[in-house]
């Protein structure tokens, strides 16, 4: 990966994201502990990818003085999660910006193709003028990350961050390599996809495992 790409990749190994890592990624994890976790997670690695929104000076009156604070500038954040899966991280997304406009982009992998097929997109209006936070708790083959970012893109979308919880590097080269501009969040870069288009060691399906549909 060359130095420009890989300024557009940011793994968030935090101790405490690396211990819930663990706890995800294990087979007898429960359903509510592991659909708790991924919206711990989304949190940790919303702050991450929030960094550096642009701010701007207000007025602010304490209880002894005046002074000067600082609030984010202009249009907030769209959360946008890939369904099914993203919906898991949109409560952890929205506890750290309760303002943020939610969208949705529907769509499912074909299980011979390994393709994405869209069925359903609704995005805020104002899309172009929001930093748009997609996030999908697993970056496998990257067909419907870049699928959902192309969607994005052709109604204005400039600010464009994918959040992932789990990435496989084929699927990081594929995003990267489709789009010029977009920024990657993982909280692990993991070793491969296997014949079926899995992530290995991942952590199985998180749609399932969410939902409790396995």
């Amino acid at each position: 990966m060359t130095d420009n790409r890989a300024s557009r990749v940011t793994v968030v190994d935090h101790p405490l994201v690396q211990h819930k890592l663990s706890i995800l990624r294990d087979k007898r994890t429960p359903t509510k502990q592991f659909r708790e976790i991924v919206r711990e997670l989304a949190l940790f690695e919303g702050y991450e990818a929030t960094r550096d929104l642009p701010l701007e000076d207000i007025p602010v009156e304490t209880p002894l003085t005046k002074t000067t604070g600082k609030r984010i500038a202009g249009r907030k954040a769209a959360v946008l999660p890939i369904l099914r899966a993203g919906l898991g991280m949109v409560e952890g997304m929205l506890e750290l910006m309760p303002a943020a406009r939610v969208g949705h982009i529907g769509m499912y992998r074909d299980e011979t193709t390994h393709k994405p097929h869209e069925y359903y997109c609704k995005v805020p209006a104002d899309i172009d003028q929001r930093t748009c936070l997609v996030v999908d708790p697993m970056l496998a083959t990257g067909g419907s990350a870049t699928a959902a970012i192309e969607y994005l893109r052709a109604r204005g979308a400039r600010d464009i961050r994918l959040i992932v919880i789990i990435a496989a590097p084929e699927g990081i080269d594929a995003v990267l390599d489709a789009d010029a501009d977009v920024r990657i969040f993982t909280c692990s870069i993991d070793e491969r996809l296997n014949e079926d288009a899995y992530i290995l060691p991942g952590l199985g399906d998180a749609g399932d495992r969410i939902f409790g549909t396995k």
